[in-house]
């Protein structure tokens, strides 16, 4: 049960938070090109992924309940616990931030305005967001 639960943990993280830090940098292109339709749909697929990659950290509670007692893996573990204020934070971002950004910028699209006002604050957060999701990747695999 322990692989299997590890083995969704890994897999989440590549095909859920992958996504999640992506489609931002491709919304941002469609919002140069003006196509308002492709940007309503990447921030709903934003905002769909980001809610996803909460799976990511369920499973990473069942790897580490499941854990030999020999790693002494608790939420109180110094990595564990920055990862997951990390990962909350950048999840915070997208969510409250990025994904209002991308929706606001398509809407602008729509009604004939030019939406660059939205591209700073998406390319804004949505660039920390990723760069907090490394971080936790780098702790995932360091374990200091």
């Amino acid at each position: 049960m322990a692989t299997l639960l590890n083995i969704l943990h890994v897999v989440g993280a590549v095909f859920l938070v992958g996504p999640m830090a992506i489609l931002p940098m491709t919304g941002m292109r469609a919002l140069r090109a003006g196509e308002a339709r492709q940007v309503s749909a990447l921030a709903r697929s934003t905002f769909v992924f980001s809610l996803l990659s909460l799976l990511v950290v369920v499973f990473g509670f069942g790897v580490m309940g499941l854990a030999d007692e020999k790693f002494d893996l608790s939420i109180g573990t110094p990595w564990i616990l920055w990862s997951l204020i990390l990962y909350a934070v950048a999840l915070v971002l997208n969510l409250l931030v990025v994904v209002p950004a991308m929706r606001t910028a398509a809407e602008g699209l729509e009604r004939g305005k030019a939406a660059r006002a939205g591209y700073g604050r998406i390319a804004g957060a949505s660039g920390v967001a990723t760069l907090l999701l490394v971080a936790v990747v780098v702790l995932m695999v360091w374990k200091p």
